[in-house]
């Protein structure tokens, strides 16, 4: 078991690094909305800040680096490096699925990260499928135990496990177990797709039980499908992945669609992500965090000083689009009317 978690999310991690794994004819429909130019900003640049919130406690950006991979040999390296340059930035950290770190516990070291950030929030992630396969309310808090994780994400991942070798894909009555959870569990629970997007009417439905973030997760990065579709010798499966290349919810229309439809839940904008202009958008139509994942894997692999010196770009393309629209706060930056579908 041990051996073939480290292969599956090896193989992952090796598959992210390529462009083999975007989706095809469908985009994040980042590319229509535009930001309306304000020529005399009357802000000072120096004066900008990126502080904000993250469930309630205060944190130096509104980025988020979305959950990526643990319980692999080279998955532990790449936590310590984000970790690392999360920490100096302010940046959250959302660990990948901690479900390895319950089933062995040789993988547990790659995701105990509070050593290299421990200021900063940190999410644990696990996929809302496995309460279905035997995790219960205690598994997740000994999750959070092992962390020292503040909040719990529960990923949707429907299309993916059918794709996977021996995936879980028992789906039936997840909402009530779902909402057990967050009434018992000592953390916030949020929830979020792996790339395909949330509607609005399921966001609502996990707006009523108590899950406290969303995110969207929508088309337009990585595509889990075709992830799999390259790992699989099952040549049936090869082939019926292809027809889901295009599939999903663009991030765009996710967003404002969650937002549209829940009163309670904070909304976070993640998938097809690449720059600080990307998070300016989505912060300006409601997101309160924006996540990135693949677009900082590379250096992610590489050290943490090549992930900080990525994450400074972020902030300072953030920035220079606020000083554009001539915003100096995040919360003016979600209050702004600058902002244009087209």
């Amino acid at each position: 078991m041990a051996s073939d978690i480290n292969k599956r999310k090896a193989e992952h991690i090796k598959l992210c690094l390529t462009d083999q794994v975007t989706g095809e004819g469908i985009s994040s429909g980042l590319d229509a909305v535009r930001l309306v130019h304000n020529a005399l900003p009357e802000i000072d640049f120096d004066n900008i800040s990126l502080e904000t919130t993250f469930l309630g406690k205060p944190i130096k950006t509104p980025f988020l680096i979305s959950s990526m991979t643990g319980g692999a040999e080279l998955a532990g390296d790449i936590n310590q490096h984000l970790a690392t340059a999360a920490e100096e930035h302010g940046w959250v950290f959302a660990l990948g699925s901690t479900r390895a770190l319950i089933e062995n516990e040789s993988f547990r070291e790659s995701f105990r990260i509070r050593k290299y950030a421990p200021t900063i929030p940190v999410v644990a992630n696990l996929g809302a499928v496995q309460l279905n396969e035997g995790f219960t309310v205690s598994e997740c808090k000994q999750i959070i135990d092992i962390t020292g994780a503040d909040a719990l994400v529960l990923h949707l991942n429907s299309i993916q496990e059918i794709i996977q070798t021996d995936g879980d894909t028992n789906f039936h009555q997840l909402l009530p177990k779902i909402e057990r959870l967050v009434k018992e569990l000592d953390v916030p629970v949020g929830v979020k797709e792996v790339g395909w997007g949330i509607d609005g009417v399921t966001a609502k439905r996990l707006d009523n039980i108590g899950i406290q973030f969303i995110d969207v997760a929508g088309a337009g990065g990585t595509s889990w499908s075709q992830v799999e579709k390259l790992r699989s010798q099952d040549r049936i499966k090869k082939q019926a992945a292809e027809a889901f290349v295009d599939w999903g919810i663009s991030t765009v229309e996710s967003l404002l669609s969650v937002k549209e439809n829940v009163s309670r839940a904070s909304v976070f904008a993640s998938g097809g992500m690449h720059t600080g202009v990307d998070a300016c958008k989505t912060i300006a139509l409601g997101a309160s965090q924006v996540g990135f994942a693949r677009s900082i894997l590379k250096e992610a692999t590489t050290s943490a000083e090549a992930v900080s010196e990525i994450m400074q770009i972020r902030e300072l393309e953030l920035k220079m689009a606020m000083f554009g629209l001539g915003v100096s706060s995040i919360e003016a930056l979600q209050q702004t009317d600058r902002v244009v579908l087209t």
